[in-house]
């Protein structure tokens, strides 16, 4: 066998297994109804809420889902195309190729540091791509928009739900 033809099979066959590796998934990992994806909007949430989120753990933690709760519920409301879009980038985010061309890195989301989700954050914002600028905002304004439509989160804002003036007709 020569070396060419040895190189050229190894490269081959490893390639077929990294992308064998990517598209594979178990079905008992991940409901194929799950078009929320509650974990990897938990790991962004705290990232994006940085000090707007309570200190108390339990307190903290209950913002969070209930962040995520409304996130599902805004989701359900975008346009289709947005909704494509959107579970398009969440896709590729759970996926190690995707976050491969995404971050630069193969490691999982859940496994990094908040720090280095900034920084590929901060990559995103400002980078000459607008594919990455439009997935950044994105992300930032559906997390934002649904941490502050609920109503408990909105004296860190000090504002108050207008009250309207019933008047009895006589």
């Amino acid at each position: 066998m020569k070396r060419r033809t040895f190189l050229t099979g190894a490269f081959a066959g490893t390639a077929a297994l990294a992308l064998g590796v990517n598209l594979y998934s178990p079905t008992l990992t991940i409901a194929p109804d799950d078009i929320h994806h509650r974990v990897l909007f938990s790991v962004f949430i705290p990232i994006f809420l940085d000090g707007s989120l309570p200190e108390v753990p339990s307190h903290r933690e209950m913002a969070i889902n209930r962040t995520l709760d409304a996130i599902s519920i805004s989701i359900s409301h975008l346009p289709q195309a947005q909704q494509d879009e959107l579970l398009e980038l969440l896709e590729l985010l759970e996926g190690r190729f995707g976050l491969l061309l995404l971050s630069g890195s193969m490691a999982p989301l859940l496994g990094r540091e908040p720090q280095q989700l900034i920084n590929m954050l901060e990559f995103w914002r400002f980078n000459f791509l607008d594919m990455l600028k439009t997935a950044y905002s994105g992300l930032r304004e559906l997390i934002m928009a649904s941490y502050y439509s609920c109503p408990e989160h909105w004296g860190s804002l000090r504002y108050a739900k207008p009250t309207f003036l019933v008047s009895s007709a006589n």
